[in-house]
């Protein structure tokens, strides 16, 4: 089975224009979704994108890029049409804006396509707290007895009528993954009123019939929607032991490196692991001319 991670990123955020660019711990947060997506090995890492900007700075992490028109309105949609072409049987659609994704959880979404070989879709679900279970921004699942998903809502489902609440509660993890046939045909799906009411695409595949598969387990997610939320996964990348190029802190060491002119942060970043002492901007030194003190190699122990 051939396996595809598309990750879908775009320029302008509403709430954070900017986004995949945004330095988490020296490094522009899109190499970070590229690495734990390649950590995961489970084959081509393809990052589908509107911008330019985004573009190069996916290059410049040797990643494989395809452009895109700028009227898609989800990553699925943007996906499709970015991967129209390339042979696969599966694709994992991991948003650029999930920096700290487990890699097992990509490893976990792609299983039950092993199962059932019609399985056109399935995404992820791990144990809800008691406060999660009110708050709209946690999207609860509910399932049959096939681990197929009933109901996604914003709203306490099931609803805790007793005041104690259902023996399990799952959230959703905003993971996914199509057979290719599916996600050629999910662009051409209309929209629903539940749809539109909870602003929750997936509602558009259980209106037209379509099961999706949840995985469930104890799947940790952090996805950055804005400056604060950076600033949070910051904190938690490094408490993790992560910095710099994600894994690499056992031996730092000053060394003359080089950076071609006036070094723009968004798009001039290395793949060979030099970082600025000062972690704000991250730079290819194979295409540099004019040497430059005072930077950091982070190398693998």
């Amino acid at each position: 089975m051939k396996i595809v991670i598309g990750i879908p990123a775009r320029y302008g955020s509403r709430r954070f224009p900017g986004k995949p660019l945004a330095l988490l711990a020296g490094r522009p947060m899109i190499a970070h979704v590229i690495e734990r997506a390649r950590s995961a090995a489970l084959g081509e890492v393809i990052v589908a994108t509107d911008d330019p900007r985004i573009a190069r700075a996916a290059r410049g992490c040797g990643c494989a890029v395809r452009m895109t028109a700028s009227r898609h309105t989800s990553g699925s949609e943007r996906l499709a049409a970015a991967l129209a072409d390339l042979p696969c049987d599966v694709v994992v659609n991991l948003q650029g804006d999930e920096p700290l994704i487990d890699p097992d959880a990509l490893r976990a979404v792609v299983r039950p396509f092993l199962d059932d070989p019609r399985l056109p879709m399935a995404t992820l679900a791990r144990p809800a707290t008691s406060d999660e279970l009110m708050r709209p921004d946690v999207v609860k699942v509910v399932c049959n007895a096939r681990g197929e998903a009933l109901y996604f809502s914003r709203a306490p489902i099931p609803f805790p009528r007793d005041g104690r609440g259902a023996e399990e509660r799952w959230a959703h993890v905003g993971l996914y993954a199509y057979r290719k046939e599916f996600l050629m045909i999910y662009p051409s799906l209309t929209d629903c009123a539940a749809g539109r009411s909870e602003a929750l695409e997936q509602l558009r595949v259980l209106h037209h019939g379509y099961p999706i598969a949840v995985v469930k387990g104890d799947f940790s997610a952090f996805g950055v929607d804005t400056p604060e939320d950076l600033a949070e996964a910051e904190r938690r990348l490094l408490a993790s032991g992560g910095e710099g190029k994600g894994a690499m802190t056992a031996s730092q060491e000053t060394v003359i490196a080089t950076m071609e002119g006036r070094a723009n942060p968004e798009v001039a970043y290395a793949t060979d692991g030099f970082v600025r002492e000062s972690k704000t901007a991250l730079f290819d030194s194979r295409r540099a001319k004019s040497p430059r003190k005072g930077f950091l190699r982070f190398d693998r122990e």
